[in-house]
């Protein structure tokens, strides 16, 4: 079972679309990572050489933003007020629309494989975040607030 339905075997009101990832994870950057030079992003490897994405989260665990990590981070957003989230992953476009989130568990994230495996989720005002990593039980998980 995929990412998408064990979501929805859960209960949680997701839609999906194949498109606007690249959007959200500029947007995420804008939201998350602005404070950064752009020498700065290139030494914590945000982005490739060839200008695609690296990884985002890399502000976190090259500890450029202040934020919530591992079991914090969990309890931080199983805290926090969801109402309708975003979810985004850094190698997919998908896009992921969760409405009336507030059952939403970090538990339910780290479901996450594949493709899916470094997923963002955020709030449509990209005011927190969200981050499972691919590295999950060795980096992350983060939750920040901007």
């Amino acid at each position: 079972m995929d990412f998408f339905h064990k979501l929805k075997s859960k209960k949680i009101q997701v839609s999906k679309t194949k498109e606007y990832g690249n959007d959200l994870r500029k947007k995420w950057e804008e939201a998350f990572v602005s404070h950064l030079s752009p020498m700065e992003k290139k030494q914590i490897h945000l982005h490739t050489d060839s200008g695609s994405s690296g990884f985002l989260w890399h502000v976190f665990s090259y500890e450029k933003r202040v934020c919530e990590k591992e079991e914090q981070a969990v309890l931080a957003f199983n805290q926090q007020y969801k109402n309708t989230c975003l979810i985004f992953f850094q190698h997919a476009d998908e896009v992921f629309l969760v409405e009336e989130a507030s059952d939403l568990k970090a538990e339910d994230l780290l479901l996450a494989d594949g493709e899916h495996a470094d997923l963002y989720i955020v709030d449509r005002e990209f005011k927190w975040t969200f981050v499972v990593t691919h590295e999950h039980g060795w980096i992350g998980p983060f939750f920040c607030k901007c």
